[in-house]
């Protein structure tokens, strides 16, 4: 496995809709595996594909109970709002309140092309909207509130 380049706020591609992946290839499983070592070496609890120059419908997440990739995700039921604190390994020492759902269903594929679908709540539906906003070219900081830079 190898640590990937996160690009940074800024980058073209980080404004772009990413492209859905139309085949699940062996390089397609290596780069979810390295998307998920980068995201680990980087302290995140997510990554989306867009986030490591590549415009293709991947996520790697991990609120602490385990990984979930997601491949071409979809938002299919939402409900509640609440706002929440949020950061970005592309946008580095920024933070501010983002209003999400607080419930949402994604449907999904597995890296072996099955359909799954998804019922998170709370943080692990944050993390789910944070990523998926990636593939739509939507930084955080475009929804955030109290946006505040915090010095390491």
């Amino acid at each position: 496995m190898a640590l990937l380049k996160i690009v940074k706020a800024g980058a073209p591609i980080l404004k772009e809709t990413a492209q859905p992946v139309k085949k699940i290839t062996k390089q397609t499983k290596q780069l979810l595996d390295n998307m998920a070592e980068t995201m680990y070496a980087a302290d995140g609890v997510g990554l989306a594909a867009p986030q490591i120059d590549k415009s293709l419908q991947l996520i790697v997440l991990d609120d602490g109970t385990g990984l979930i990739e997601l491949i071409n995700p979809e938002l299919i039921e939402a409900e509640g709002a609440e706002y929440g604190s949020e950061g970005c390994l592309s946008v580095p020492g920024y933070y501010g309140d983002v209003e999400r759902y607080t419930k949402i269903k994604v449907k999904s594929l597995t890296r072996h092309g099955k359909t799954v679908i998804y019922e998170p709540e709370g943080f692990l539906a944050r993390i789910f909207q944070h990523e998926m906003d990636h593939l739509k070219g939507v930084l955080f900081i475009e929804k955030a509130t109290n946006l505040k830079l915090v010095e390491e």
